[in-house]
């Protein structure tokens, strides 16, 4: 009877590291989902499907059913001791094999499950706390409602072990759950959702977020936004005056939100003050140096990534890429530095929204003369960022913001050197979904060409409100990338507005990259039909600015 007391547990056990092994996709599927419900319930994140919190809890209950079903097959008092619910009584069963006193069994009957029990609350626990922190965007952090939601599961478990779950369900709980908390801390970050749809690969998060209002000339003071080129140029033949611009509301400074208590006031020099956005990998806020008045956007990573060395590359890597681009519709870096540690950004802040939020708040853009600046100003970026042998690889609606002065490509956290340097992000290649061109999902080289496909999407995306390749499943967009081509019903949005746009646009989603504009200089001349050389860069800004003006930001 001792050996049937002994194997029977012994097999249970290695039948339990069986089924968690199976299972492992599953638990995966289920913690992603997780971690993009919480996102979504804070407004960080696109809602997901409920069918992993049905496939899930189904597939452990008929385990669970099977097993008690297997234990009911034979009336051995270890049989019996294992399939009901704990009991002070039952270790009257284990006296009586064991021959030992009544107090004793009941020592030997309690003390394996109440550890058993602990750990696993302890375990779910921090589980829970790791999907709800590790790369997860601050609002998830600090919601009350989530914390508040985990306590109140953790009282409900609690209750369930000590009343419900049968004695050898409680031991099996918990060695589900130590998988659970190994898995629960490799997961990717999370982040909000492009206009598309469709869930966004890793990025870093947008750096730049309020304002100043357009100069009228190049003043080469700092923290203040260059233009393209010195607007004081007149070009040759009688003056066109502009069309009248709107009233211009005077700007007030953003005051982002409130930093919360377990935030830094103060990094590098600058006190924070407010929070503009963040993300998993990182965050924004609102700072000024100390004894300077103006404000900038300043960038760091979470404090829980300091050891992800290959986030400390990229982030490194963006740093340099910025201070090499041209000011021309991106945003300058004003300052860069470690701090404890700590790694710090410094860019000029910046009016206005990404192109993302402005089509989920007013819909798509209606004026052909600004969806045409868009479309330039985003080529006069790329040329400026592929002259200097760079590939940006993430250009989406998420890192184009409409300011006032224009239109600026944001976040090089990605970009490539165009020789085959590869700096991708742990657990993918580079880029966003519905917005990569065909070739970066192979092994194939990315150059140039990725940039202009991308370029034509967010075109597309500006008048339609969705990437020409939105689709309601992953497969589904690749399918659309590599075989189907765009959405005619998105097309046709362009055409309508501007259909010799829409017939560039065409051209820069051509399926092989040698039939696209070859980069952001052959792109630019081609919008700007100027095939014998480079478009006047002065008549070109004013051409910008002046189809700026008809957008209502």
């Amino acid at each position: 009877m001792q050996i049937v007391a002994m194997v029977g547990p012994v097999v249970l056990l290695l039948v339990l590291l069986v089924v968690r092994v199976v299972t492992l996709p599953v638990l995966l599927w289920v913690q992603r989902a997780t971690r993009q419900r919480a996102a979504a319930a804070v407004g960080a994140g696109a809602a997901v499907s409920r069918a992993p919190f049905i496939a899930a809890p189904a597939v452990g209950l008929a385990f669970a059913a099977g097993v008690e079903a297997l234990l009911f097959l034979g009336d051995s008092h270890t049989l019996r001791i294992m399939r009901e619910p704990i009991d002070t009584d039952n270790a009257r069963y284990l006296g009586m094999d064991s021959h030992m006193a009544l107090h004793t069994a009941r020592l030997w009957y309690l003390v394996p499950v109440i550890s058993a029990l602990v750990l696993w609350l302890l375990f779910w626990f921090l589980t829970q706390r790791n999907l709800m922190t590790v790369r997860m965007p601050t609002e998830v952090r600090s919601a009350p409602a989530i914390w508040r939601r985990i306590y109140g599961m953790l009282a409900l478990r609690a209750l369930l072990g000590v009343f419900a779950l049968p004695y050898w369900l409680v031991f099996a709980v918990l060695l589900f759950q130590i998988g659970a908390t190994v898995t629960s801390r490799r997961h990717e970050p999370v982040v909000p959702v492009s206009g598309a749809g469709v869930p966004a690969a890793p990025a870093a998060p947008v750096a730049a977020a309020a304002p100043a209002t357009p100069p009228p000339a190049y003043v080469p003071a700092p923290y203040v936004p260059a233009p393209y080129v010195p607007t004081q140029h007149v070009p040759a033949g009688p003056p066109v005056q502009p069309p009248a611009q709107p009233p211009v509301q005077p700007f007030v400074p953003p005051v982002g939100q409130p930093l919360s208590p377990h935030e830094p006031r103060t990094i590098g020099g600058y006190q924070l003050l407010g929070r503009i956005g963040s993300g998993g990998m990182g965050t924004v806020y609102l700072a000024q140096r100390q004894g300077s008045a103006t404000q900038v956007a300043l960038k760091t990573i979470n404090l829980e990534l300091l050891g992800d060395t290959e986030l400390l590359r990229r982030f490194q890597r963006e740093s340099e890429v910025l201070a090499m681009v041209p000011g021309a519709y991106t945003a300058r870096v004003l300052d860069a530095g470690v701090d404890a540690g700590r790694p710090y950004l410094a860019m000029e802040l910046l009016d206005g929204r990404p192109l993302d939020a402005h089509l989920r708040e007013q819909g798509p853009i209606r004026s052909a003369e600004a969806l045409r600046s868009l479309a330039l100003a985003l080529a006069v970026a790329l040329s400026g960022v592929h002259r200097l042998g760079l590939v940006h690889r993430d250009l989406k609606p998420a890192n184009v913001m409409l300011t006032t002065a224009g239109p600026r490509l944001l976040d090089f956290g990605i970009a490539a050197i165009v020789d085959g340097t590869r700096l991708t992000m742990t657990g993918g290649g580079p880029g966003t979904l519905t917005y990569m061109a065909p070739e970066q999902f192979g092994d194939e080289r990315v150059g140039t060409a990725a940039d202009v496909w991308a370029w034509a999407c967010c075109v597309v995306c500006a008048a339609h409100g969705a990437s020409p390749f939105a689709a309601t499943s992953t497969g589904a967009v690749i399918r659309r990338i590599v075989e189907t081509g765009p959405e005619p019903a998105a097309m046709a949005a362009v055409s309508a507005l501007d259909p010799a746009l829409a017939a560039v646009v065409t051209r820069a989603l051509a399926l092989d990259p040698a039939q696209r504009p070859a980069d952001g200089a052959a792109l630019l001349a081609a919008l700007a039909e100027a095939p014998q050389g480079a478009p006047d860069p002065a008549a070109l800004h004013d051409r910008i600015t002046r189809g700026w003006q008809t957008l209502a930001l």
